[in-house]
């Protein structure tokens, strides 16, 4: 099993250095080693928490409910049930989140076809084919 050190976890995570303290500090990674120095030294396992900490933060979850998903998973095979529920509630926001930027990016569209028109160019839309 490969160890990083913060700045290598930072920078493989994408969270800061402050970041990971931070998270540490209010119990969304635990167990973090040490080495002989006392400086925190992070593990494969690790790395994967972070990410889906990332993922969870990404989507838009709150820290309260990913301290509570956090304690969940610490709580081991009897909190299955309640952190499926508990992701399948967040799953419904991210829908509804997804629902509202496809109405808003059909505003946009709509708009810059209207830009289009107006300034008459035969540009073709980002990602189409010429």
């Amino acid at each position: 099993m490969s160890s990083y050190s913060p700045a290598e976890t930072a920078e493989k995570s994408g969270f800061s250095i402050d970041t990971l303290r931070y998270y540490e500090k209010i119990g969304l990674l635990s167990g973090i080693a040490r080495n002989a120095s006392g400086r925190r030294v992070f593990s494969d396992d690790d790395l994967q928490w972070l990410g889906m900490l990332r993922c969870l933060r990404g989507t838009g979850m709150p820290i309260a409910e990913m301290l509570r998903y956090s304690e969940l998973a610490r709580g081991g095979t009897e909190t299955v049930q309640e952190r499926l529920e508990l992701l399948q509630e967040h799953d419904r926001r991210v829908e509804e989140q997804i629902a509202t930027l496809r109405i808003q990016q059909e505003q946009v569209k709509m708009k810059i076809g209207f830009y289009r028109d107006v300034a008459g160019c035969d540009i073709a839309p980002a990602g189409a084919s010429a």
